[in-house]
């Protein structure tokens, strides 16, 4: 045999620690056909600095699909199907790089899934600038070793094959066509090379993960073994490995044959169907295929006597996919949602899925018996979801299984008349919906009855898009989409449905008001400054309060919302009018000359505007500005007094009862903001922080200009005419 292998290979990715699936880094690769081994190489590493810890890095697996994890434990929605997902752990702990190899022998060809991340997230709101995170870096590379002339087992055609040895396993490869309801493997004549009975172990079908349902046998002392496939997966090669359980250089002889039962599909369709179709729809061609491999232009009705659908085991109904967005498709019934189901043959929805793309959302499937249809009181219509191959035996087995895949079962009565499922992160492949009328008594009990069922199935990108706690984002890695959910005010799990942690209507409403009205401590630093007839800083604080009061209003989760714009508008007005701000504070404290402070307040508002507009939350767009005022302002101090030959400000009372106090409430403020704030209290200490600045305001800004008159309102009423001062005499003013 040949042995072809491959090397493939992604980029490295920086981790995060979890709190919703968007922290998890994806990894998408696709296992080639005929492949017989692959290895991952996982490799972790860290960074090399005094905040880097020992840490532990969990890494999902998953074929056909993202994985589905739930590293927080929350709830699923109802009526979610969810499967464990196949995980392990990689330690970061004296050792700075760590290489991991994953071994999948004779895997599923197709879409393959990694996602890495690293354990449940404090909480904590880190300004960016002020601390330095530890960089922990995650790779994936796959290996694969493929078999480049396999051979191929035809049906019905005895295929002699010999294993030379147990380290050389045997494979070959059989097409399951489609339609096909069972298969029939057996092996003949095996025989070891001393012509004794042989010892050998046959392996049918793939490893998928989280979930591998490989069929072995174990043929020990016998010459002929055989196994029974139902529903094999339609369309696909079906992969065999036989491999020696005997001595090491004894060779095995084999003989291998497979075959398989057809199933007769019948069809419900006619051309006239076709005319429920929205005129923006073009329907298949004439002659074409339909959904489900039957003819979907027939000259007639189906036949609806008994003897006619005995002859079928099972009845296709078309369906059209219809797409709507990305990772967003309606499934549409050419005969209308209702379908008719009968205990004779299944009827079955194929609901396509196997683009590559649609493997990323939640695939929802909603039934509804109408009650009057069922003529048996007693009867029960059992449907079962399934991938590759559909059930085709519900009234004898009923446990929703095919050969290589556990189904998603349903079930429907006159009591209970309404049932949905809904799978997170549907594998990529054909997906199949089977219903069949059951009685309790027989199946002879229902030959003459029918329900009628009616079908809604789509793919959305989050499963009742969140709720209104949560946002659904769609993520992206290299050319592959997906989605998820981002809950907020304490919700939480897949679809923001668990409220485990949530915060009461009271608490939301009590945080909103917090955050809001704590922006009213402006109010006295505006008085004040418009007291000393600094109105310029007046108008920039009175902005600020607007602006923060209505970002915040806006800003907040669940229902104690109010946007009066845009929230990317308001935000990044409440950012600038925070900066400017205090950028005005320190320069008005500084003394300068009007023309000189009029220049800088203007500049600097513009140059802060640009780097807000770079980088909105970075540490320096505050910092810098901050510091380069302060330059100004000591400069400016230090000229004052040495030109006065003494310290400036002079009186011992501006120093104690304002500038102290302004600076102590300025410095403790800084600290709440950057050191305090988490996810949990991040309503009263980011309200902490609006007061305590509105206070250090009012403290910090200097007394008014001596020559200036306080503000006498019954004194410029009295007259309408005014004598104009003459204000150059405020150039040679000391103050």
């Amino acid at each position: 045999s040949l042995y072809v292998s491959e090397y493939f290979s992604q980029s490295a990715q920086k981790l995060s620690f979890y709190s919703w699936y968007g922290n998890a880094k994806l990894f998408h690769f696709r296992v080639p056909e005929d492949t017989v081994l692959l290895r991952w190489l996982l490799q972790a590493s860290r960074g090399k600095g005094p905040e880097c810890t020992n840490m532990e890095i969990t890494v999902h697996f998953r074929y056909g699909a993202p994985p589905v994890i739930n590293p927080l434990g929350t709830r699923f929605p109802a009526n979610a199907t969810v499967r464990p997902s196949y995980s392990i752990s990689i330690t970061l702990s004296s050792a700075v790089q760590n290489t991991t190899f994953v071994n999948v022998t004779t895997p599923a060809a197709g879409d393959w899934f990694i996602a890495a991340h690293l354990p449940e997230a404090a909480g904590r709101i880190e300004v960016k600038g002020f601390s330095t995170p530890c960089p922990y870096m995650f790779q994936a590379d796959m290996f694969v070793l493929r078999l480049a002339d396999m051979p191929v087992l035809e049906p019905g055609v005895v295929m002699p094959q010999t294993v030379v040895s147990p380290a050389k396993p045997l494979h070959v490869k059989v097409f399951v066509p489609k339609h096909a309801a069972g298969m029939q493997f057996e092996l003949r004549n095996c025989l070891t090379s001393e012509q004794k009975a042989c010892a050998v172990r046959v392996v049918l079908g793939s490893i998928t993960l989280p979930q591998s349902f490989q069929r072995i046998i174990t043929c020990v002392g016998k010459v002929n073994c055989s196994l029974a496939l139902d529903s094999p997966p339609w369309e696909k090669w079906l992969q065999i490995m036989v491999e020696s359980l005997g001595a090491t250089n004894a060779s095995v002889s084999v003989e291998m044959l497979a075959f398989f039962t057809a199933c007769r599909p019948g069809s419900t369709s006619s051309f006239l169907n076709f005319s429920s179709l929205n005129q923006s729809q073009t329907g298949p061609r004439p002659g074409s295929t339909g959904p489900a491999g039957s003819s979907s232009l027939s000259t007639g009705e189906a036949p609806r006597n008994a003897s006619d659908q005995r002859s079928f085991c099972l009845r296709s109904q078309p369906v059209v996919r219809e797409d709507l967005d990305v990772v967003s498709v309606r499934y549409r019934l050419l005969n209308g949602p209702s379908v008719p189901v009968n205990s004779l043959s299944p009827t079955l929805l194929l609901l396509n899925l196997n683009t590559g793309m649609d493997s990323g959302g939640s695939l929802v499937v909603s039934l509804l018996l109408n009650k009057t249809s069922v003529s048996l009181a007693n009867a029960t219509v059992a449907a079962c979801m399934s991938a590759a191959s559909p059930v085709l035996s519900l009234n004898a087995t009923r446990n929703c299984s095919t050969a290589f895949f556990q189904g998603y079962p349903l079930s429907l009565s006159t009591s209970s008349a309404e049932a949905t499922l809904i799978v997170l992160y549907p594998q990529t492949d054909d997906w199949f919906l089977s219903l069949q009328l059951i009685c309790p008594k027989g199946q002879g009990e229902c030959n003459a009855a029918e329900a009628k069922v009616t079908v809604f199935a789509y793919l959305t990108p989050c499963f009742n898009d969140c709720g209104p706690y949560g946002q659904c984002s769609l993520l992206r890695r290299h050319g592959y989409l997906y989605a998820a959910c981002s809950c907020k005010a304490g919700w939480g799990g897949w679809s923001c449905t668990d409220d485990t942690k949530a915060q009461s209507v009271g608490a939301q409403n009590l945080a909103t008001l917090l955050l809001t009205l704590s922006n009213l401590m402006f109010l006295p630093a505006i008085a004040v400054a418009v007291y000393r007839y600094y109105l310029v800083e007046a108008s920039v604080y009175t902005y600020t309060m607007f602006f923060s009061t209505f970002y915040h209003a806006c800003d907040q989760p669940g229902v104690a919302v109010m946007c009066i714009m845009d929230y990317d508008t308001l935000q990044y007005c409440d950012f600038l009018g925070s900066v400017v701000s205090i950028w005005v504070t320190i320069l008005c404290m500084s003394r300068v000359k009007k023309i000189l402070k009029y220049v800088l307040f203007l500049l600097g508002t513009l140059l802060i505007a640009m780097s807000l507009q770079l980088d909105r939350r970075g540490v320096w767009n505050m910092m810098g500005p901050c510091l380069f005022a302060l330059v100004i302002m000591i400069a400016a101090w230090v000229y004052h007094g040495v030109k006065r030959r003494h310290c400036y400000p002079s009186s011992w009372k501006r120093w104690v009862f304002y500038l102290l106090p302004g600076i102590t409430l300025a410095f403790i403020a800084i600290s709440v903001y950057a050191f305090m704030e988490t996810n949990e209290n991040y309503y009263y200490t980011h309200s902490i922080w609006h007061v305590l600045v509105a206070c250090s305001v009012a403290f910090l800004l200097p007394p008014r200009d001596k020559h200036k008159k306080p503000w006498a309102w019954s004194q410029k009423l009295t007259c309408r005419y005014q004598i104009c001062q003459n204000d150059r005499e405020e150039l040679y003013a000391v103050t």
